[in-house]
């Protein structure tokens, strides 16, 4: 019975092993598989897909390539990668790394994959992720379940140890993920925010940029889906924007500020020919302020002489009124001398006054004309606004409107001043006038008592001296009163003629330096005008500079893994860090009796 049951047992076993393909027939379709293989294969563009995992602070632990080939003849094929594993993600085929770098495969489909590992090979961005709660640095490991004010601080810079080619021409799209059951307030202002079951706030760093993104919630029992960093070529379609309007705004604008230079220019030689005129009216009012001190200054010299004479004659008078034939005529034969030596000090005061006033008269003639020559333009607070909005530069605007308001003021207060001016070469006229007429009535006085002298003769003559005398004495007494009026009116007019020469002196100052303004303000408008002179020209240019900078239709992909792999058609990076979560508990189960097999039941068939 026992026999029956082995060999029952044994069939059972043959029929198992017998439902197993032949070995042989695998052995020839393999064969059949590797004779038509043989070729080298081709193909017409390969992909690279970076995929990199992150800890949560950015730094890298795992990277990996996707290798895609579009495969144009079927054969045997060979890349370029510095990996530590390869995976065939195709077929079944094997492939082989070999000690150059170099990955020998069989491709046999359209389209080829394989992943392969790599290690030690750094990113083109550096990435950094730091983490503060309430306003303290904490390690994301930390920080899974706390509650308070959280910010994410991420940063990206340049990894010099890479080519530069993927940091000067791929865009960063950083999305940061957050469940809005955990995280609420929200603040991303240079984020964009996008609402779904979770709340997805993303960035993008442009080519050449390096960054840094800020994420701030208040959160509770917190955890965090991993971030997510996406990075490829930069491309934009944009179409050329059509500037003809603002170019015919900036002609108009460039034509304005050629007629503002051409202005401005006018308005310097103007204030130029002001300055000359104040400067040579402020050295005449200086000259004519030295004469009328001088003047003012004899006039004690003139005041002294008059009333020497003056008791003079009152002593003569005295004792030809008291004399009665004996008279002692030296003191009168000495007179007419002294009045012809005051006539003559006041001659040369009248020549005096004369030269000041004609130096007056031209300074001041040239003066007018340059106050003249000042444009009067009258132009309003809103169209000097006006000219603040424009884009002119804005140093130059403020000597403008300043050398403007300057000349304007300059020429209001000349014009209120005009009148003094003018009267100071009236009040010469009637100065030297006077001066003259005092002298001339003193010549005359001196000719009279000559002539009274040589004619006195005996009583009658005496009577008559006495008489003129008299005469004499009285009118002098007149003649010495006038002159004290008039050296009272030279030392008023001395007086307030200062005040007046210190106002002409800070007129040369102002129109000096208003001068000075103008000439740098002309420069300026001058330099203003050469800048926007092709305004429109500047606009094109910079705008097509613009367009060339946002244009990356020149660029040519590389390969990120080796520069000897070629027809690199497309490398993007996808990279993410780990996520934060709370460590779920640990749950101890029962061991779970694991059924035996057939080959199990069949031995124990022989136990």
């Amino acid at each position: 019975m026992r026999t029956k049951k082995v060999s029952l047992v044994i069939w059972s076993a043959i029929l198992v092993l017998a439902s197993f393909p032949p070995v042989t027939l695998a052995t020839e379709k393999s064969d059949k598989e590797d004779a038509t293989t043989q070729n080298d294969g081709a193909f017409s563009s390969k992909d690279e897909v970076i995929y990199g995992n992150m800890d949560a602070n950015g730094m890298m632990q795992d990277l990996y390539v996707v290798n895609t080939f579009r495969v144009t003849e079927p054969g045997k094929m060979i890349d370029h990668g510095d990996y530590t594993a390869i995976r065939n993600l195709s077929n079944l085929h094997e492939m082989e790394k070999k000690q150059n770098n170099t990955v020998h495969f069989q491709a046999d489909e359209e389209e080829f994959y394989y992943q392969g590992k790599m290690e030690n090979q750094p990113l083109p961005w550096d990435v950094s992720i730091t983490y503060l709660l309430d306003g303290k640095e904490i390690e994301p490991n930390d920080l899974a379940g706390k509650s308070g004010s959280l910010e994410i601080q991420l940063s990206t810079s340049k990894n010099e140890e890479v080519d530069p080619v993927f940091f000067e021409n791929y865009i960063l799209q950083i999305a940061i993920t957050l469940d809005p059951a955990k995280a609420n307030n929200i603040q991303a202002p240079e984020g964009t925010e996008a609402n779904a079951k979770n709340k997805q706030i993303t960035f993008s760093v442009m080519p050449e940029q390096e960054e840094e993104v800020i994420v701030s919630a208040d959160v509770t029992n917190f955890e965090m889906q991993p971030i997510e960093i996406n990075a490829a070529p930069y491309s934009m379609s944009i179409e050329s924007p059509d500037i003809g309007g603002m170019t015919g705004k900036m002609q108009d604008l460039a034509g304005a500020i050629s007629e503002v230079n051409s202005g401005v220019g006018e308005l310097s030689l103007g204030i130029d020919e002001l300055n000359q005129g104040a400067k040579e009216i402020s050295n005449g009012s200086s000259e004519y302020r030295s004469g009328i001190k001088e003047l003012d200054q004899s006039s004690s010299v003139l005041v002294n002489g008059s009333s020497s004479i003056q008791d003079a004659i009152k002593k003569i008078n005295k004792s030809v009124q008291a004399s009665t034939g004996n008279l002692d005529l030296s003191q009168l034969q000495e007179l007419p001398a002294g009045l012809r030596q005051v006539a003559g000090g006041l001659k040369k005061n009248a020549q005096g006054i004369d030269t000041l006033k004609e130096n007056y008269s031209k300074a001041y003639h040239k003066l007018d004309e340059a106050i003249a020559n000042v444009p009067s333009y009258n132009i309003s607070e809103a169209q000097i606004n006006k000219l603040y909005e424009s884009n002119a530069n804005k140093e130059v605007v403020n000597q403008l409107v300043e050398t403007y308001r300057a000349a304007n003021a300059a020429k209001q207060t000349y014009n209120a001043v005009k009148g003094a001016f003018g009267s100071v070469t009236d009040s010469l006229n009637q100065s030297a006038s006077g001066t003259r007429e005092m002298a001339a009535n003193l010549e005359a006085m001196a000719s009279e008592l000559e002539k009274a002298l040589k004619n006195m003769d005996g009583m009658d003559a005496m009577a008559q001296l006495q008489e003129g005398f008299s005469s004499l004495s009285s009118e002098y007494q007149s003649f010495h009163n006038g002159l004290l009026s008039y050296t009272d009116g030279v030392s008023k007019l001395a007086s307030s003629y200062g005040k007046l020469d210190t106002g002409i002196q800070e007129l040369e100052k102002g129109t000096a330096a208003t001068s000075d303004g103008a000439n740098e303000l002309h420069k300026g408008t001058n330099e203003l005008q050469e800048a926007t002179n092709d305004l429109p020209g500047q606009i094109k240019q910079e705008t097509d500079e613009m367009m060339e900078e946002y244009d990356n239709s020149d660029f040519e992909p590389k390969s990120f893994v080796s520069d000897q792999n070629k027809n690199v058609e497309v490398v993007q990076f996808v990279l993410q860090t780990e996520s934060i979560k709370i460590p779920e508990p640990e749950i101890t189960e029962a061991p779970v009796k694991e059924e035996k097999g057939i080959w199990e039941r069949f031995l124990d068939l022989f136990r």
